[in-house]
């Protein structure tokens, strides 16, 4: 007999965070012993409208905030809950409905950051998360701040699909391509990379592939050959299995030292080597001349690139490497693991 397991999500299957770490997860909590019921916050309409640059909706988050105040008594018994159950409402009002629930908390970024200047709220994650009967994070720096606070917690990375990523058959782009996958939102990070993307450009010829939405064109870096792709489902993982290498630069500040670097996950299942800043979870992500680079000043990042375009054999060899080690990021090692951590802290029993 399957458990049921609501599943709160802060998005449908259009959000990244929620479909890699929830909705990817289906069948492996349905293989072990679960029955998941899933129940976002925000509706589709406000993430459309976030990607479209036309920023967030109060009306659209105060309906979510009502339809989700109007589901809890409806709610199973055990629950896996993306960051917190109700935003922008303290810990304590919260805790009012969770305390008839056994809860997960899982976390694949530092939200603390949103609510660090807010002092009514400042404190509302570290609570939740001392009361939680298990907490699950992305990377070590998440791993550190939560484990500090409740002893039964785990690291599990955003995962792929590796059954997603076939290179059976399929031609890389003719021009050396360097890929850039993301939401519109985090194509700033290559915006604020401008400096660096000129500098490789003129150490190597190549052109970035930016797969996000294609009418960020008009925000194209001027000095880059750049080529714009909408995201899907389904064009993703054939997209980047035709580029030659990936790249994911970072700021180094507190929020992007708790992203779970997720784009070198996806680029060495895609088998490429890939360029990163050295910053948060990139550096365990990637092993420096083996799998990839990791690039600081614009000239290491150059450096990087032209090494992989002048040498396809460097560059195949590296990609290999990248592929084998897609595995300890994969579906297919963690969907198992989280199934079993959830049973014990959700104390089910096969």
């Amino acid at each position: 007999m399957s458990i049921p397991l609501g599943v709160l999500t802060r998005y449908d299957e259009m959000g990244a965070s929620s479909r890699l770490r929830y909705y990817l997860f289906r069948n492996a909590l349905e293989n072990g012993g679960f029955r998941p019921e899933y129940h976002p916050f925000f509706c589709a309409a406000y993430l459309r409208r976030l990607y479209a640059g036309q920023g967030k909706s109060r009306l659209l988050a105060a309906g979510a905030l009502l339809r989700r105040l109007a589901l809890l008594p409806r709610l199973p018994e055990r629950l896996l809950v993306e960051y917190e159950l109700l935003p922008e409402l303290s810990a304590a009002f919260e805790l009012k409905f969770l305390r008839r629930h056994r809860y997960i908390l899982n976390f694949d970024d530092n939200v603390w950051e949103k609510y660090a200047s807010r002092p009514r709220l400042a404190g509302k994650y570290d609570e939740l998360i001392r009361r939680a009967d298990g907490v699950i994070a992305a990377n070590d720096f998440l791993l550190e701040r939560v484990a500090a606070l409740n002893p039964n917690a785990i690291k599990i990375p955003t995962v792929v699909d590796l059954g997603a990523y076939d290179p059976v058959g399929v031609k890389k782009f003719p021009r050396f391509t360097v890929g850039w996958i993301g939401t519109p939102v985090t194509y700033s990070y290559l915006e604020q990379a401008a400096g660096a993307l000129r500098t490789m450009s003129r150490a190597a010829d190549f052109e970035l592939l930016v797969i996000a939405r294609r009418d960020l064109e008009a925000r194209a870096i001027p000095g880059v050959r750049m080529r714009f792709a909408d995201w899907s489902a389904d064009a993703e993982a054939g997209l980047l299995l035709q580029c030659h290498a990936g790249i994911m630069p970072l700021t180094d500040d507190p929020f992007s030292r708790g992203k779970s670097a997720y784009k070198l996950i996806q680029y060495q299942a895609a088998g490429l080597p890939a360029i990163a800043s050295p910053v948060g979870e990139n550096v365990r992500v990637i092993r420096h001349g083996v799998t990839g680079f990791l690039a600081d000043s614009p000239a290491e990042w150059a450096d990087a690139l032209k090494q992989l375009a002048a040498d396809s054999g460097l560059c195949a060899a590296m990609g290999l490497a990248a592929r084998a080690a897609a595995f300890d990021y994969s579906l297919q090692k963690y969907g198992p693991v989280e199934a079993a951590f959830l049973r014990s802290a959700l104390s089910v029993s096969l």
